[in-house]
């Protein structure tokens, strides 16, 4: 099997390919990128600031500067941290699908007090979230937490609207995460409601859908930023966990999306054993950029089984109403894959230069143009 010479990224990743010196296409991306936005340099410094400083105008006479959203994971916690360094006036807001570890939604409360920032949270109804989740896996779709990931974003949207602010944080680093490839992770409002219209057995009333027109209003109207930080600053990972348990007694829950027992669920157990997928070959490929880690040490972890929490399997089909029997026929079952659903995929790319200028002005994430906008080369 072919292996990039740089990261561990090997054939096996969606749209992959290979130059002279046999280095994929993924980090030349991140190479770009971090050219672009400066990353951990006087320039992306520079531009960060430039960016503060137009946030402090904007909240002038409103309650907040910025909203940031919270999990209770390393890089929202420490997100929050650097908001108040950089004398931003932040609101957390935290989405959640009720499947938060105790130990997440401790750290939340734990760094938000101690800061004395204010906190808004949108519950979704329970059964509703796990009628969604339900859904995804009786598709037989990989996608299974993306209703989380989509919801979030809605969610920051509509919070911003309700504050009239202009600016949202968000906690991602491509640096230490890289810009996971779509293949088995594509997710969109079209896409959600066709699955769910398909599969799930109640309306969607507290579930915060984002459907096309919501997300070019937000951008095209109403204008949101979404400002990523850590791509412009030296951020790493262990050094913000290590200053967080220091600072702020907060506690680690094991390992990248583990604070949420659905993404766990997702990361060590249903990719890995259904699509024979391991998403872990991010973070180990962008700890192997930065020198972090040798090509071989994240190779022979890469080789090793995901970390499972002991009774997550059991939980997932208890909450979820699952029988042993059903788990398995939908486990052995062949995948299905997100282009057999409608989606807003051809849309994105058809409107590929209007996106390119929203992301250029932060209106929405630069990852989305980077893996929505373009068509899909190779199948998963």
């Amino acid at each position: 099997m072919k292996i990039c010479n740089r990261c561990i990224y090997d054939e096996r990743v969606p749209s992959i390919f290979f130059d002279e010196a046999g280095v994929c296409n993924y980090c030349h991306m991140i190479d770009n990128l971090t050219a672009d936005y400066g990353t951990g340099l006087l320039k992306g410094e520079l531009l960060l600031g430039g960016i503060v400083d137009e946030m402090k105008r904007d909240g002038h006479g409103k309650p907040y500067d910025v909203i940031v959203g919270v999990s209770g994971g390393t890089d929202s916690s420490y997100m929050v941290w650097k908001a108040k360094e950089f004398g931003l006036r932040p609101l957390a807001v935290h989405y959640d699908n009720t499947w938060n570890s105790a130990i997440a939604t401790q750290n939340i409360h734990k760094v938000l007090r101690a800061l004395d920032v204010d906190l808004y949270t949108h519950v979704v109804n329970n059964k509703e979230a796990d009628d969604i989740y339900r859904s995804f896996f009786f598709a037989g779709v990989a996608e299974i937490d993306a209703a989380t990931d989509l919801g979030y974003a809605e969610l920051l949207n509509r919070v911003a609207s309700k504050f009239g602010l202009k600016y949202v944080f968000e906690g991602h680093s491509f640096v230490t995460e890289g810009v996971t490839p779509v293949g088995r992770n594509y997710f969109d409002g079209r896409y959600i409601q066709a699955i769910h219209q398909q599969y799930g057995n109640m309306p969607m009333k507290t579930y915060p859908l984002m459907t096309f027109s919501r997300f070019l209003w937000s951008a095209m109207v109403r204008h949101v930023r979404k400002i990523r930080p850590f791509w412009y600053l030296d951020y790493s990972k262990e050094v913000a966990r290590e200053f967080l348990q220091n600072e702020f007694n907060w506690s680690y829950y094991g390992g990248h999306h583990l604070e949420n027992r659905m993404a766990a669920f997702y990361h060590s157990i249903y990719l890995p054993q259904k699509f024979s997928v391991d998403l872990r070959n991010n973070t180990l490929s962008a700890l192997v950029r930065r020198g972090t880690m040798t090509r071989e040490e994240a190779l022979a972890e890469y080789s090793t089984s995901p970390v499972v929490e002991g009774d997550l399997l059991a939980y997932f089909k208890k909450r979820l109403g699952i029988s042993e029997s059903e788990y398995l026929r939908i486990m052995s079952e062949p995948p299905r894959s997100w282009r057999e659903y409608p989606t807003y995929k051809k849309r994105f790319e058809l409107l590929r230069p209007l996106f390119y200028i929203l992301a250029k002005t932060n209106l929405v994430p630069m990852s989305f143009y980077l893996k929505y906008c373009f068509p899909d080369k190779a199948p998963a």
